[in-house]
């Protein structure tokens, strides 16, 4: 085994978002707790140090691999706790608690499809769960290797040497590219061919190609093609029983979908390794403007006509009063509806101009200045947005997110069921705070709001206060027909409320399939399914 795989120049942060040495200047943090102070009604805030590694008690690793797999494992204490968390709020919060008690004994960085195969074939008989790995980037849990009792250790499987754009099929716009492909590198690559993928989700930066399908993330559009179900054409997939490759087709009705089974599939079944993927000409062509509204039920409105007009813009999202003012795209005094068109074939004026009638036709304001830029505004303050949140949690404070989708008819209820159990909470748990919401995306038969929460945090008792701000919220949303889950994947974090949401004999199906294809429940055990789920021979411990 050696600890000298090869990283890039500068490190990630193994607690946080994005490279050491990134992230809030000092002075920007102090400013940020300032503002938050004022925000909430408090008398400051608290400075908090970032976790280093070497003052990490880490329990020794439980397992050692085979000889001939040794040049592609890690048990360095970086590497593993580098693999122990996501990007949440509550990853956060035991980061700086400095809590590392599921770290993975080992970390593999397999070098191609063969290394993946041998890694899950030496797990499955070492009795060792195996975690796929990505850019990390996960809010709900997926990656932690909290796999319970049932397991010998545990393994992070990170896949960053799979990657690249492999083959681009110019005839039929689509590219084959490797699982382990970050967001930015896929963009670069597929740039000289005047091609895109135009899957742009927050995480993108530090996000791969094989992790948004595995948790079925939503990217770039905020209208039709929001997820990126809509360009997998084709999929490569090793299981514990062995590789999976479906065909690439336009389209197919003959029967389930095979790609299906996996988009979403969140590492308990295999890991993705390839994919040919659906992309298209580079955007030349771009038509956008903001409208203002008094009357955030009047904006709702416009935006579910706008959803049900059939002109498909690509940004369709409106910001409350509330989220205006705290993404600092406007004063709070109104809603802002951002839209945005964009073509690589032809002039957009027509689109944008009949948008804006249907808008302003349900009392929406056109800006006075034309160099009104909420719409900048907005997309700086969320590209930021992980450094702010990791800078918040620095200060001690509360700022998690959550989302759902609903159909029309119920986002009335919805929201108002939302915005009580949260500010009841809000108020038991932390003596108040802040709620904003935003639409993410829309459909013709629902929005898929996205809520934004910052309260005080108490020492000690940020955890427990977010769990139970968290619970509120989950509880009302399922109870007023939402899901758990728009976006965000499911994880461990959203599990039981994941199979109270899916019929029963649904979850009995994916017991089955899983079973089929991790005969020793290997796979991310705990994520979608609870651990040991996987059939009889699953968690068998090894002596």
């Amino acid at each position: 085994m050696t600890n000298a795989i090869l990283r890039p120049a500068a490190r990630r942060k193994f607690w946080g978002w994005g490279l050491e040495g990134d992230g809030l200047t000092r002075s920007e943090l102090e400013e940020l707790g300032a503002t938050f102070a004022r925000r909430l009604g408090i008398e400051g805030v608290r400075m908090q140090d970032p976790p280093r590694a070497e003052e990490l008690d880490l329990r020794a690793p439980r397992l050692s691999p085979p000889a001939s797999l040794g040049p592609i494992f890690s048990a360095d204490p970086y590497d593993r706790a580098a693999h122990t968390y996501g990007r949440s709020f509550r990853d956060l919060v035991r980061a700086f608690r400095r809590d590392y008690a599921h770290a993975p004994d080992l970390v593999a960085f397999p070098r191609d499809e063969r290394d993946v195969t041998s890694v899950l074939e030496w797990c499955s008989g070492a009795g060792a769960a195996a975690v796929p790995f990505g850019g990390g980037s996960s809010v709900t849990g997926g990656v932690e290797p909290d796999v319970g009792e049932g397991y010998r250790g545990a393994v992070s499987v990170d896949l960053r040497h799979l990657d690249g754009v492999l083959e681009v099929d110019g005839v039929s716009l689509a590219a084959r590219i490797a699982g382990g492909t970050l967001g930015p590198a896929v963009e670069a690559q597929l740039k000289p061919h005047g091609l895109t993928l135009r899957h742009f989700p927050q995480s993108f930066e530090w996000s791969t190609l094989g992790g948004w399908i595995a948790t079925r993330s939503g990217g770039h559009y905020a209208t039709l093609h929001t997820h990126i179900d809509e360009f997998v054409e084709a999929l490569r997939v090793v299981t514990p029983r062995g590789v999976l490759e479906t065909r690439r087709l336009p389209a197919s009705g003959a029967g389930p979908s095979p790609e299906g089974l996996f988009c979403g599939s969140e590492g308990t079944l295999g890991v993705i390794t390839e994919a040919w993927m659906r992309v298209q000409p580079r955007p030349g062509f771009r038509a956008g403007a903001s409208v203002y509204f008094a009357d955030f039920a009047a904006a709702v409105n416009a935006t579910r006509a706008l959803a049900q007009s059939g002109l498909n813009p690509s940004n369709c999202r409106l910001l409350d009063h509330d989220e205006a003012l705290l993404s600092g795209s406007g004063d709070g005094s109104r809603s802002i509806l951002v839209l945005g068109f964009e073509s690589s074939d032809h002039e957009l004026g027509p689109w944008l101009a009949r948008a804006l009638e249907i808008a302003t036709g349900h009392g929406g304001e056109l800006p006075d200045d034309e160099r009104d830029d909420a719409a900048a505004i907005w997309r700086a303050s969320f590209l930021r947005g992980p450094h702010i949140r990791d800078g918040v949690a620095q200060l001690g404070l509360i700022h998690e997110t959550f989302e759902t989708a609903v159909t029309w008819d119920r986002f009335d209820a919805l929201h108002d069921g939302v915005r009580a159990a949260v500010g009841r909470a809000l108020d038991e748990t932390c003596g108040g705070g802040a709620m904003s919401c935003r639409f993410a995306y829309v459909y013709p038969d629902g929005p898929a709001p996205y809520y934004s929460v910052y309260a005080p945090g108490r020492p000690g008792q940020e955890l427990e206060q977010w769990d139970a701000i968290k619970a509120a919220a989950s509880e009302a949303i399922v109870a007023l027909g939402g899901t758990i889950t728009h976006h965000h994947a499911v994880g461990r974090d959203h599990r039981p409320l994941y199979l109270r949401e899916v019929p029963e004999l649904f979850t009995a199906a994916l017991q089955a399939t899983k079973a089929e294809l991790d005969p020793s429940g290997i796979m991310n055990p705990g994520v979608l399914l609870p651990p040991g789920a996987a059939g009889p021979t699953a968690n068998r411990r090894t002596s």
